[in-house]
This record gives C-alpha cells, sequence and structure tokens, in this order.
C-alpha cells in the first residue's frame, strides 16, 4: 500500500496522484506539485489515503507534491488566469488575421510561464506553421496548439444541458466514458438523435452513469415475447419499464378479444 493524494488541475478534470510526502497536505488545499510539463497549481480533491501498488503500476514513478501552495503561489495563478484571458482576445485575432478554419476553445499558461497553450477545434488537419511563429513573437515563450475533440469543447467552457442543470462533464465528471445506443433501448428512450444527444452532438454522458441501474431492473424482468401467469391469466408479455419495474401483458378475455394490461413485477409469474 502508498498514501496517495489526488490532485486537479482544472475545474471536473481529470484527477492525477502524487506522493504526498511529509508536506502535510490534506483535502481542498492548494499545492505545487511537478508534472511531465513542469511545475502545476492544483487543488487536492482526494484527501491522503493508501492505494494498492498494481493500481498505480500506470503512473510510475509517482511524483512528489513539492509543497502547499502559499500566498505567492496563488497570487502567480491568479496572474496566469488574466494572462489566459489576454491571450486568448491576441490568438483569436491571429487565427481571423491568417483565415485558418480553427475556433479557438481555451488558453493555458503553465504555472512557471514555460509555456501557452492554445486549446482548438477543427474539421480537419489545420496548418498553423505561420500562427506557432506569431504567437511565439508575441508572447516570447514556448508556444503548444493542442486539437481537441467535441466533447472536450463543452467539458471546458460548460453550458447547460437538457435536463436544464449545468454539464456533467463540466461539473464533476473527470473522464469520458463510452456511451453506447444499447443504453439508450435499455433504457426505452426515444431513438431520435436530437432526444438523446448533448451539446457536444454525441450521446448524453448520463446515460453511462443511469444504465447500471436499468440493468439490475431488466435482469428481473420477463422478456417480450415471454409466456407469463398473471392474476387475470396467463398472457404474453409485450413490453416491460424497468424504472418502475411495470410489465404489459397481452391476455385474451371471456369475449374471445385480446387486452393489454399492465401488472407490477410481482404480481406475475
Amino acid at each position: 500500500m502508498m498514501k496517495v493524494v489526488g490532485v486537479r488541475f482544472k475545474k471536473a478534470g481529470k484527477i492525477y496522484y502524487f506522493d504526498p510526502d511529509q508536506t502535510g497536505i490534506k483535502k481542498d488545499d492548494y499545492s505545487i506539485v511537478e508534472t511531465a510539463r513542469g511545475l502545476e497549481f492544483g487543488k487536492v480533491v482526494v484527501g491522503p489515503k493508501d492505494m494498492k501498488q498494481e493500481d498505480l503500476d500506470d503512473i510510475a514513478p509517482l511524483k512528489s507534491v513539492i509543497r502547499i501552495a502559499n500566498e505567492e503561489d496563488v497570487k502567480i495563478h491568479e496572474e496566469n488566469i488574466l494572462k489566459e484571458e489576454k491571450a486568448f482576445s491576441t490568438c483569436t485575432e491571429k487565427i481571423e488575421e491568417h483565415n485558418l478554419n480553427m475556433k479557438l476553445v481555451d488558453v493555458e499558461y503553465t504555472f512557471d510561464n514555460n509555456k501557452v497553450i492554445f486549446y482548438f477545434t477543427a474539421d480537419g488537419r489545420v496548418d498553423f506553421r505561420d500562427l506557432v511563429k506569431d504567437l511565439a513573437s508575441i508572447f516570447r515563450t514556448r508556444i503548444e496548439l493542442r486539437q481537441i475533440g467535441v466533447r472536450d469543447e463543452p467539458k471546458m467552457i460548460g453550458g447547460i444541458g437538457p435536463c436544464g442543470i449545468s454539464l456533467c462533464c463540466n461539473t464533476f465528471l473527470g473522464d469520458f466514458d463510452p456511451v453506447s445506443i444499447k443504453m439508450a433501448k435499455d433504457q426505452n428512450l426515444s431513438l431520435n438523435p436530437t432526444k438523446i444527444s448533448g451539446l457536444c452532438g454525441r450521446l448524453m454522458c448520463c446515460l453511462r452513469y443511469e444504465h447500471k441501474n436499468y440493468e439490475e431492473s431488466i435482469e428481473k424482468l420477463p422478456p417480450v415475447g415471454k409466456k407469463v401467469k398473471t392474476p387475470r391469466g396467463r398472457g404474453i408479455v409485450i413490453a416491460t419499464n424497468p424504472l418502475l419495474e411495470i410489465v404489459k401483458v397481452k391476455l385474451k378475455t371471456d369475449a374471445d378479444t385480446e387486452e393489454i394490461i399492465p401488472f407490477v413485477l410481482d404480481e406475475i409469474k
């Protein structure tokens, strides 16, 4: 077992693990850590806890927290945020000047100002070599332009989902898990793309983390076409509602006609 802390560098970003060493750092503290990009300012979102070595094998070697962020570190971080806003405006102007078919989404300064990263979306490949030269001459530091996917854009800038609340990806989802059309089918949702897609145009993330409950309910329910015994006689299952655990059964009546009646799961065999 190894003691670790989980640090995030962006809101709802991926959690990275570090060795707390002897810093005495705890949850909600701000920290300075060393990453592949250099020194970074982040917030501890997972307090000190023990993790198995096998769960950390893909993070070798585990780097240590350098220190708990002090007032000077916080000031530098706040100054970087202001710089990012100005850099965004400057880069947007240069993109228009070079007539490039790309959309700037976000700008990020590394804590030590050794690099400025510009995140953008585009339909295909973009020749931005001249843009990089211009930006390097303006900011006089290393420049990186990083193309991101359609799901990353709303995660970075936020928005309101079809449900009327803030996007899950922008508030608490650290990673994107695979979402399939089968999940929508299992939840008896309309397969109309406009009904089950988020702002990114892809299937809504909530289909994924609600699906487990539906799977558990579906296992209890008889499949469509199954013959079952009900308080009104024998019939055939024609539809089910996993969330309410309701089974719709087609029965023959005394008048030799057919009738569809819903039953609670406990009422049928």
